[in-house]
């Protein structure tokens, strides 16, 4: 059921870190300064997802204005294209320090906190570093995706810098179990150096110092100067208009631009009168042409020559519109792997909003943790081409294609609240579905969030939740959808949903059933 609220609301997908959100609220800190709590705890109690070595985006709406924070680091300066050839690596590997980049989470929170916030920064991450040195209780869905990265490492990372992943993340035989207690002392440790220091120390002090040197121990391309010179990048969000809502997302390098166009495509669809199977199909052509275009453009906006925002005019909607036709069609975005990311919205009672999304990309990242720091490194340079031509192609001092993604509604200037879903490439998948349940189908944030999902995989193959209707599957399979029914659903994206009833001033939240979450109220 959805959760609802007079005061304040901080929803995320482990109840421990919107507990950390809603203590916050309590002791009188706003919206950020629990979104921030939330974030950082949420890299003790739920570390298969994110960590202190990820990177983070947000969307804050205070003061009656939509602000974006892009806090994801570059690559390291030095790296190239080249450098890598130089080493016989033709393809970005997945684990070890090749694909690290800059870590900017840490940033995120420091600034959101100097910036927006009504208290210290110590004060926020205090929840967050109490479970890291005590311990807490880890839940079922979580203990299943460390289960699974533990499987995939074990089999992967085989050099000695992986040594200490399994040292701090799996600190008998096998990982931890639900129910278990897990902690980590360097981790306290970490998150307290952080807080003191306003994460200067993260940047310019003994931890970048670690970090570097465990880089240089093993043949990375990270240097002082690539976490000194970083700082994240204040940004106006990208809109479009939906059946009389703005729907805003970051821009690039963030996929944000993928969900926003598919809107673009579909409010030209009477999607509310479709029956169900029209209304799927629609969507799903909508996104793969979306897709298409994202998959090809998206890049560090730095680093181009053109303007996202021709992707959003009518124009360009209405041609991609009439490629769609009652068959499966098969755009060329190439194959869209998995992720591992956290999202958590939260609201307070002076009207002030955070969507907020930080990610250590896949499951727990690189592989590498950094010794005595319990610092997870992010593989999100994984995501660079070598290819010299591609947009996105690797280069130092360059941030890649980005997939996670907090977004944020609005109507006639008045804000309806924070979104988001997590999970690599479904994000903005998710993004679209829920927005159709909510605005389309006038389901409320629990509703949205429970419906069955879709997933489109790559060409005209599309996974379906095992409780997807039945009739409607095997009708998109009669338009040459190719159908694959998944048991698993924990590759069909997380979500949190804050919305404010705009009549009677109240909080209705929504959290992940696809999750350990819970909507904290008070």
């Amino acid at each position: 059921m959805a959760s609802f609220s007079k005061r304040g609301m901080v929803a995320t997908s482990q109840a421990l870190a919107s507990q950390a959100g809603l203590e916050i609220l309590k002791k009188s800190g706003n919206a950020v300064d629990a979104a921030v709590a939330a974030a950082a705890c949420l890299t003790v109690v739920e570390p298969c997802s994110n960590g202190i070595g990820s990177d983070a985006f947000a969307m804050v709406w205070i003061d009656n204005q939509l602000y974006g924070l892009n806090s994801s680091g570059p690559a390291p300066k030095s790296i190239s294209i080249q450098a890598l050839k130089d080493r016989n690596i033709t393809a970005m590997p997945k684990y070890g320090f090749i694909p690290v980049t800059v870590s900017g989470a840490p940033a995120a929170w420091a600034e959101l906190n100097e910036r927006f916030g009504s208290l210290s920064l110590a004060e926020c991450l205090a929840p967050a570093v109490k479970y890291a040195r005590e311990g807490f209780a880890i839940t079922p869905l979580t203990a299943a995706a460390w289960k699974r990265a533990f499987a995939e490492y074990k089999k992967e990372l085989k050099g000695e810098e992986f040594e200490e992943w399994f040292k701090v993340f799996v600190p008998g035989t096998n990982p931890p179990e639900a129910g278990e207690v897990w902690h980590s002392k360097d981790h306290a440790e970490t998150l307290e150096k952080i807080a003191t220091t306003n994460a200067k120390s993260f940047y310019q002090g003994e931890i970048a110092q670690k970090i570097v040197d465990f880089s240089n121990k093993y043949g990375g391309f990270l240097q002082l100067e690539d976490y000194a010179d970083f700082s994240p990048e204040w940004v106006e969000p990208l809109s479009v208009n939906y059946r009389g809502y703005d729907v805003w997302e970051l821009p690039p390098n963030g996929q944000g631009l993928v969900a926003l166009m598919a809107l673009n495509i579909l409010k030209h669809f009477d999607i509310s009168s479709m029956s169900a199977v029209e209304r799927y199909h629609r969507a799903i052509e909508a996104l793969k042409l979306a897709f298409s275009a994202g998959k090809k453009y998206i890049t560090d906006s730095r680093d181009v020559d053109f303007d996202y925002q021709d992707f959003l005019t009518a124009d360009y909607a209405l041609r991609r519109k009439e490629l769609i036709t009652d068959q499966a069609i098969s755009p060329p975005p190439g194959n869209l792997p998995a992720g591992g990311t956290v999202y958590l919205a939260a609201a307070d009672s002076e009207g002030n909003y955070v969507s907020f999304i930080q990610s250590n990309y896949m499951g727990f990242g690189s592989g590498l943790v950094v010794p005595g720091t319990g610092v997870a490194l992010q593989n999100r340079g994984h995501n660079f081409s070598l290819d010299p031509e591609a947009h996105n192609a690797l280069k130092g001092g360059k941030r890649s294609y980005h997939t996670i993604i907090p977004g944020f509604l609005t109507k006639n200037g008045k804000p309806i609240g924070p979104f988001g879903v997590m999970g690599g490439f479904m994000q903005p998948q998710g993004h679209l579905q829920l927005l159709i349940n909510t605005i389309d189908l006038n389901l409320n944030p629990q509703a949205a969030l429970d419906a069955p999902r879709w997933q489109w995989i790559e060409d005209k193959k599309i996974k379906l939740e095992a409780d997807f209707p039945e009739r409607e599957a095997k009708l998109l399979a009669a338009r040459g959808h190719e159908i694959e029914l998944s048991l698993d659903s924990s590759t069909f994206g997380k979500g949190q949903m804050i919305w404010r009833d705009q009549k009677e001033e109240v909080l209705i939240g929504g959290t992940e059933p696809r999750a350990d979450g819970a909507a904290a109220v008070y």
